[in-house]
């Protein structure tokens, strides 16, 4: 299928500037097997005020541990399939500066890489996948995380954009949804660079360092 394909290989390296990144998106952790993160370490991965130049904040980042209630908000699916085995669910919201984007970061954090694997496929076939409209089509991340997936398509009835994006980056999969309210608020380069900062935080926290990726600009 297109979209295994899009997912198991690396496209052309993304042209997005990222400050504070110390190093490349798609690098490996160097430090030995991918740690399971604490609630924190969740918190912390989620984009900030700061790390979004030109976007303001809506919803601080939150995290919870995953109980019955939020299971059913991460894992949509028939017996919440998919969150077996996490731990920690954190989410932060954004609208953008100059246009009516907006966009929703999510983490859910798994106690083990294998468990975070395991549940990849399930969630994007079964729920992530279909929030970008029906006839949404797939794009390609650039070599981010160790798997990811997105698709870009309509967010509303008059054919506005959205698109939404899923990756895993060793014991976590990260979300974010982005749409705008009207034509031209968002595009694939714009839902590429959250992606990406999202990834790279989620990467430095798994290293023990403090996330600091952010858009530049």
């Amino acid at each position: 299928m297109i979209m295994r394909n899009v997912r198991r290989c690396a496209a052309a390296a993304a042209a997005l500037l990222l400050t504070g990144c110390g190093g490349d998106a798609g690098d490996d952790t160097g430090k030995g097997e991918a740690v399971a993160l604490t609630k924190q370490q969740v918190r912390e991965t989620l984009p900030a005020g700061e790390a979004m130049a030109g976007w303001k904040e809506t919803a601080r980042p939150t995290a919870v541990e995953v109980d019955d209630l939020y299971r059913r908000q991460a894992c949509p699916v028939e017996g919440n399939a998919g969150c077996e085995n996490s731990r920690f669910y954190g989410a932060s919201t954004f609208r953008h500066a100059d246009d009516a984007s907006h966009v929703t970061f999510l983490v859910l954090a798994y106690d083990s890489e294998q468990a975070a694997r395991d549940a990849y496929d399930v969630l994007w076939d079964g729920h992530y996948a279909k929030k970008a409209g029906p006839g949404a089509k797939t794009f390609g991340l650039g070599p981010i995380g160790d798997e990811r997936d997105a698709r870009f398509g309509t967010s509303g009835f008059r054919g506005e954009p959205g698109a939404v994006t899923q990756t895993r980056v060793g014991t976590t999969l990260l979300w974010s949804e982005a749409a705008s309210a009207g034509r031209g608020g968002i595009d694939e380069d714009r839902v590429r660079a959250l992606a990406t900062v999202l990834a790279e935080r989620a990467r430095q926290a798994q290293n023990g360092d403090s996330p600091s990726a952010a858009l530049d600009g």
